[in-house]
């Protein structure tokens, strides 16, 4: 894995082969990226580890030169197998500590937080980014916890001193919120992989996006 560039969570696209309504996953990132997609995870619970190898590795051979990371959910193993750019950690997965000894100093570890109190344990010296979630309910992925909402998702957000990109069930109508909120950036599925032009859907995402970060700087520096 070699040093990256700084790293960009505007728009971060979470794919799943099972969620990409009948599409190709390469053709879907490759639409989304022309879109405005900063960031992509690979997230895939079900494939076996050959295959998923395979696919992080065709992912990351086109994103590779594009500025685009690929980071990997969950698996440190195929992360380092595929040499994606790093991975994306839950609160029961690998130890983030851990992950940094086997993927090195300029590997991307991210981490989700879904409370005040995870938000306050992170390893700051360890990770570069947490995932604040889930904001909003969704049906992309089986949450046991309640959404934290905006106003759970600002508390959260103020506590921590890391770049922060939100997640779950967020989309067009509410991104400008959420940015508002203290985020750096949006992560979304079923926005992107279900719309029927995703090349479409992530253009408008990421003006939202830009545009409410733009006005939050703005503000701040008035």
């Amino acid at each position: 894995m070699t040093a990256q560039p700084p790293l960009d969570l505007s728009l971060y696209l979470v794919v799943d082969p099972r969620r990409c309504e009948g599409r190709a996953l390469l053709a879907l990132v490759e639409a989304a990226v022309a879109g405005g997609v900063t960031a992509v995870q690979l997230r895939d619970k079900q494939s076996s580890t050959r295959r998923l190898v395979h696919e992080a590795r065709r992912l990351k051979a086109w994103l590779a030169g594009r500025a685009v990371p690929l980071l990997v959910n969950d698996r440190v193993d195929v992360a380092l197998a595929a040499e994606a750019d790093g991975v994306h950690l839950g609160q029961d997965d690998m130890a983030p500590a851990d992950a940094r000894r086997l993927l090195g100093p300029d590997a991307v570890i991210g981490l989700t937080v879904r409370s005040l109190a995870e938000a306050r344990a992170a390893p700051r010296d360890v990770v570069d980014y947490v995932s604040i979630g889930g904001v909003f309910a969704t049906a992309s992925k089986d949450n046991p916890e309640p959404p934290c909402g905006l106003e759970g998702l600002r508390r959260i957000a103020a506590a921590l001193d890391l770049p922060r990109v939100a997640i779950s069930g967020i989309d067009h109508g509410n991104a400008a919120d959420v940015i508002r909120a203290g985020v750096d950036g949006v992560a979304v599925i079923s926005a992107i992989c279900a719309a029927p032009d995703p090349r479409a859907a992530s253009a408008a995402l990421a003006a939202t996006v830009h545009g409410a970060r733009h006005r939050r700087q703005r503000k701040v520096s008035a």
